[in-house]
């Protein structure tokens, strides 16, 4: 496997992650829910659930600042379901314009699932390819 320690040679991702629209917007600190020396973490701006939250490195360029916002993700995912909040959860990344990303800082999203949030959840996330998402129909 080659050394990813880079993420991009072609570094497409702003300078710091308070360059980002979630550090920016107005009375930004109200939608922080955590914060330490690793990571941030932000009430979405615009929840696909409710609950919806960004894990965001405060470091860019290495595999590690990253990694550590999945399991801080997942952490928070069980969490939500051992205290009764939802019953299940999607973490995910859009890495690079073609996945969707719109914001050029690095970052977790997790969306808390309840039952009924969508008619047909199989497929979870195989379903950011429209048609894709069901692979029995």
């Amino acid at each position: 496997m080659k050394n990813t320690t880079k993420m991009l040679d072609d570094d497409p991702y702003l300078d710091s992650y308070l360059d980002a629209p979630w550090a920016k917007a107005p009375k930004a600190y109200q939608n922080i829910v955590h914060e330490d020396e690793n990571v941030i973490v932000f009430k979405d701006g615009f929840p696909v659930t409710e609950g919806h939250l960004l894990f965001v490195p405060k470091k860019k360029l290495r595999r590690e600042d990253i990694t550590i916002c999945f399991e801080y993700a997942y952490k928070w995912g069980i969490e939500g379901i051992m205290d009764y909040r939802w019953e299940a959860f999607n973490i995910g990344i859009n890495n690079g314009v073609a996945a969707g990303q719109s914001v050029m800082w690095p970052h977790v999203h997790l969306i808390p699932r309840r039952k009924g949030d969508t008619p047909n959840p199989k497929g979870g996330v195989r379903h950011v390819i429209p048609l894709k998402g069901d692979y029995n129909e």
